[in-house]
């Protein structure tokens, strides 16, 4: 089934239904199955191809999920961009995916136009405002085209969504996720996460470009209503006066934006009884900042562990295990990860993939119709993650005699902060391009507001001088702003092995020791 015909049942059953709110505008089911009807007529006729790819760089807004769903439609891979990256990081994805259109929201016209010479395969870039030379104006694409649209006849292992992900080797991977996928992913979601129906509305806070986009597509195939912030930045007050004013049932949420909406957002004075799913994860979870949100937030809270290789499903800590006032055993579970999801397996397999028995500590493997075909252009990476029919998830940590998985680290050194996940290896790259540096090592260090912020330990060059906010400003020039070290602290050595590899693990024990951590 294509994942698009989701939207077309929807407008059918229920076209006066809204479907999206922004700000005060608000569009039927209806008239957003028109508007993604002609995006793929106006996509077509532009000569882009079923089974060729469409990279939509946007802020969060109504176009995003109509760009989403007319590349579902048409047959065609949507690529979504972090609207965070670094502009170079932006075209290296379109230009690695093989994107042959890209959809861009105007604050990034400018940029990419500037960095045309590195994307030479894309033949279009359609902007939704402002369009410049070169460009296509989006809105006069779609008023030349008809809403008759016939979904396009698509195979469950053809590429819906290609996923991103940052790779230890500083070059991003893009997780290809299939129709069956994200398919497996919506009704998964309705047997874990929430049962859903036209009277339900999910709010947007998150990047639609990540989670809160996968997640619109089981809010679309129930004709729910998708309402989008509209504040680009995350206001605390702004998303719980939309809970309250749209009586939303249900939301997705990193750890870090439901710490601010608790402490900083005066909960108390918003009515937040039609909460009833407020999924998290993404990020690190303090248990402590989870027993505070519990108090805040009522028995909404849903917990999620999942990454791009599996869209965001492979297990889950579901409401009855966000408890109070239960015994130790219950208590110790919010430290957890959950259990598998109902149609997924989750083991816990040593370095030769033999599974552990209970408490075993190892990596946490899986496999589902969940799990991605691989990865674009990267057999290798495929073959070494998908070994023997099981995802090899490269993070470490042991499943209990319950089934509750609880994570200890990620074991390629990944840091996760503000529900963004960072690789030291990009950042280090960067660092190591300034002439006074010797040698870095990144790491994640505790951050009470992100879960983890980074930090730079830098061995200066012989005869040389650098300080702390030069090496932060320097990365500014090659990074997204959100992979910058929030500090810098510079050694005479860095702890090695036999084998000369840095030991990150001796490096982040000052920092970590005494702290219960959750990933």
């Amino acid at each position: 089934m294509n994942v698009g015909t989701f939207l077309t049942k929807s407008a059918r059953s229920f076209p006066g239904k809204t479907a999206i709110v922004h700000g005060k505008s608000a569009w039927s089911y209806a008239e957003f199955l028109a508007r993604a009807n002609r995006l793929a007529n106006a996509l077509r006729r532009l000569g882009v191809r079923q089974g060729e790819n469409v990279a939509v760089l946007q802020s969060n807004r109504p176009e995003m999920l109509e760009s989403i769903f007319a590349c579902f439609k048409a047959g065609c891979g949507v690529v979504p961009i972090n609207h965070r990256l670094h502009p170079k990081e932006c075209c290296f994805i379109i230009d690695h995916s093989e994107s042959r259109a890209v959809i861009l929201s105007p604050e990034f016209n400018s940029s990419i136009r500037d960095l045309r010479g590195e994307i030479p395969g894309v033949r279009h870039l359609v902007a939704l405002a402002d369009a410049g030379e070169d460009m296509r104006d989006y809105e006069e694409l779609l008023s030349g085209e008809t809403d008759r649209w016939e979904d396009a006849d698509v195979r469950p292992d053809d590429l819906a969504w290609l996923f991103y992900t940052s790779g230890t080797t500083g070059r991003p991977k893009g997780a290809m996720q299939t129709h069956r996928n994200l398919v497996a992913m919506t009704m998964n979601f309705y047997a874990d996460m929430c049962r859903l129906g036209p009277e339900d509305a999910v709010l947007h806070a998150a990047p639609l470009s990540h989670g809160s986009g996968v997640y619109a597509i089981p809010n679309v195939a129930k004709a729910a209503t998708n309402v989008i912030a509209e504040s680009k930045s995350f206001d605390p007050a702004e998303i719980l006066r939309a809970i309250q004013d749209h009586r939303i049932t249900n939301m997705f949420a990193a750890p870090t934006m439901l710490k601010r909406l608790v402490e900083g957002g005066d909960v108390d004075r918003y009515d937040l009884r039609s909460l009833r799913a407020m999924i998290y994860g993404g990020g690190p979870m303090y248990v402590e900042d989870l027993k505070a949100m519990m108090t805040a937030f009522g028995p909404c809270l849903v917990q999620l562990y999942g990454q791009a290789e599996s869209p965001m499903t492979i297990t889950g800590l579901a409401h009855r295990d966000h408890v109070l006032d239960g015994t130790s055993a219950r208590m110790r579970r919010l430290a957890s990860a959950g259990t598998a999801r109902t149609d997924v397996e989750v083991r816990i397999f040593d370095e030769e993939d033999r599974e552990l028995p209970p408490n075993g500590i190892g990596e946490i493997v899986t496999r589902s119709d969940l799990v991605m075909k691989g990865y674009w252009r990267d057999p290798a990476a495929t073959a070494e993650t998908l070994r023997n029919g099981w995802l090899h998830t490269g993070d470490v940590g042991f499943m209990d005699d319950d089934g509750y998985v609880f994570i200890l680290d990620r074991s390629k050194d990944m840091i996760v902060s503000g529900g963004e996940n960072i690789y030291p290896r990009e950042i280090e790259d960067a660092i190591l391009r300034h002439p006074s540096v010797r040698e870095v090592a990144v790491i994640g260090v505790p951050d009470r507001e992100w879960g983890e912020s980074v930090k730079a330990i830098v061995v200066p060059a012989p005869g040389t001088a650098v300080t702390e906010q030069e090496l932060i400003a320097f990365c500014k020039d090659h990074l997204a702003s959100y992979k910058k070290p929030r500090s810098v602290e510079f050694a005479d050595v860095l702890p090695k092995n036999s084998n000369g590899k840095v030991l990150k693990r001796e490096l982040k024990e000052k920092y970590w020791a005494g702290r219960e951590r959750r990933v």
